[in-house]
């Protein structure tokens, strides 16, 4: 029965993470984005912070904090992975700048791809695991539904405008079954993180990076700095996932640490949205 409830939860991955991309790419101008990749300041920040600075403050947390090795694995994770797919969203609510959280959002998923099957052998010692095994779901399920959003939109507006709401409600269905799935799952051993630490370090790890991306935007505008912080504050947590489920003996505590950031990373963007919601009011 648990295999059967792991395949489930596998596919519900797969489409989550396909489906929220390929309606992102749907969604996302490329004169939009541009605006954002055309600004130095800006890119160097996002890559600065989502594949370096990110990473390496998820590392030095487990070193810092006694974490058992598994939990630490799906923190370092997390760290390399910025950016949720529903940032959008939190950014038009904040009145952030949508060009921007476009062009970030593209940084991230390119990001992701290209950095994550090189930084995991180097951050996770003892993973056996190469790039390609690594690099193989992320092109699959990152890069190319975002690909194919794209070139639907570059060459029939009309027909992404119709498959879209399709594409949106079946992902929403998805993302509601791999929720419950992850419970049925693992809600045991996300029961027995209580005194692990885990918790505590997600809550770190969210906090800093939340904090410092809005505060250390040098050069960037409210509206920038808005966005910089949200898809730093946010995870792709299908990205930390793919990984270790393409691994076969894996030990579940790794899974259920980034299991364990859904909530936590909810948390945080909406107190997030609350707080550069009350600052755009006041602008």
């Amino acid at each position: 029965m648990n295999d059967i409830l792991m395949i489930l939860l596998k596919i519900s991955l797969v489409i989550f993470m396909a489906g929220n991309l390929l309606d992102m790419g749907f969604r996302l101008d490329p004169k939009d984005a541009l605006r954002g990749l055309r600004n130095v300041r800006f890119v160097i920040h996002t890559l600065l912070w989502g594949f370096v600075l990110g990473p390496a403050l998820a590392y030095g947390i487990t070193l810092v904090i006694p974490l058992d090795y598994p939990y630490a694995i799906g923190l370092i994770l997390l760290g390399m992975t910025p950016c949720a797919p529903f940032v959008p969203m939190i950014v038009s609510k904040v009145e952030g700048d949508l060009g921007y959280a476009a062009a970030l959002m593209l940084l991230a998923a390119a990001g992701t791809v290209v950095f994550m099957p090189f930084t995991v052998p180097l951050l996770i010692k003892g993973l056996a695991v190469d790039a390609w095994t690594i690099a193989q779901p992320l092109l699959l399920m990152v890069l190319l539904p975002l690909a194919v959003g794209m070139v639907i939109l570059r060459v029939s507006p009309t027909l992404a405008a119709r498959i879209q709401p399709v594409v949106k409600k079946t992902t929403f269905i998805a993302t509601l079954v791999m929720a419950v799935l992850c419970v049925i799952v693992y809600g045991k051993g996300l029961l027995g993180v209580a005194g692990s630490l885990a918790v505590a370090s997600q809550i770190i790890f969210f906090l800093i990076v939340t904090t410092l991306t809005y505060w250390f935007g040098f050069g960037l505008q409210q509206e920038q700095r808005v966005v910089l912080s949200i898809g730093m504050s946010t995870r792709n947590l299908g990205a930390a996932l793919a990984p270790l489920f393409s691994i076969a003996e894996i030990d579940q505590r790794a899974i259920i640490m980034v299991v364990l950031g859904l909530p936590i990373m909810v948390i945080f963007a909406l107190l997030v949205a609350k707080w550069f919601g009350r600052t755009a009011f006041k602008r």
